[in-house]
């Protein structure tokens, strides 16, 4: 089959999944994506903390992890990442980088992360996610409708025209209380750095302590207009 021709069935699917899976709870979600996908759909993790890879696991125990590598990661990034390889052992992490290292990329364009964010995001997360995606028929993210008025609309499954594959968002209904129930319940792994009061992780240099009653991804990009890395829109 064609690439166009396969984009083509994985749209049709995506179609038709987002209407019969409008209120699916995340492990039908799941479950769909594993039937739907085999071998051939990732799950998308920040390292922030390990709920959805949790979720995924109990449909599918070797599933592929994609992360980021962007190489301004906090130290407790890398190390929940570590953790999560620890725990659920028969996941595959699949590390996306970009092309220029991070010294190779300031020798050439400067600080990017202050002077132009958008584009230090563009190279070091766009492309290298398009970049891996292309391997897959479908991605799994932990997007939800609480996180941003961007997201408020985000449905559990979707066509992702921009990298061309399916893009399922099991947890999009979730509330904060029905995250945070989760990971109290199932004893789930999350970056220490959450309960040192950051609410949304990022690169290292971009990312704040949100003043006490902002918006929790205040601390993303302080300062700037910018509000999203450009992954999901």
């Amino acid at each position: 089959m064609t690439a166009p021709a396969r984009a083509e069935e994985l749209r049709v699917i995506a179609e038709a999944a987002s209407v019969e899976l409008a209120d699916a709870t995340a492990l039908e979600a799941l479950e769909w994506t594993a039937r739907t996908f085999g071998d051939s759909f990732v799950v998308a993790s920040n390292m922030q903390d390990a709920v959805l890879i949790d979720l995924a696991t109990k449909v599918k125990p070797d599933v592929d992890v994609l992360f980021l590598q962007t190489g301004y990661h906090f130290a407790e990034t890398i190390g929940t990442r570590d953790a999560v390889d620890l725990v659920y052992r028969d996941v595959r992490i699949v590390e996306a980088e970009a092309e220029q290292s991070v010294a190779d990329q300031e020798a050439r364009f400067g600080p990017l992360n202050r002077t132009d964010p958008a584009r230090c995001c563009e190279l070091r997360k766009v492309v290298p996610l398009r970049r891996t995606l292309a391997n897959y028929d479908a991605w799994v993210t932990g997007v939800r409708r609480v996180d941003a008025p961007t997201r408020a609309n985000t449905p559990i499954v979707q066509w992702d025209d921009r990298n061309g594959l399916v893009k399922v968002n099991p947890i999009a209904p979730w509330t904060d209380d029905e995250f945070h129930a989760y990971v109290a319940e199932h004893g789930v792994l999350e970056n220490p750095l959450v309960s040192a009061g950051y609410p949304s992780i990022g690169c290292a240099p971009c990312t704040a302590k949100p003043l006490p009653g902002a918006d929790p991804r205040s601390g993303r990009w302080a300062g700037t207009s910018k509000t999203e890395c450009g992954l999901h829109g």
